[in-house]
């Protein structure tokens, strides 16, 4: 079972582009980690 689905997926923080036509699905059970460096976006 899918618990998590996104296509194309963009987002734009302060006039930057940090994610850009990302396609994620995240089934049940499974752990997912996104790694980055500090200031990147991840918590946006």
């Amino acid at each position: 079972m899918k618990v998590l689905e996104a296509y194309d997926l963009v987002k734009v923080y302060r006039r930057r582009k940090v994610v850009d036509m990302v396609d994620l699905k995240v089934t049940e059970g499974k752990i997912v980690g996104l790694l980055g460096p500090n200031g990147a976006g991840k918590t946006t």
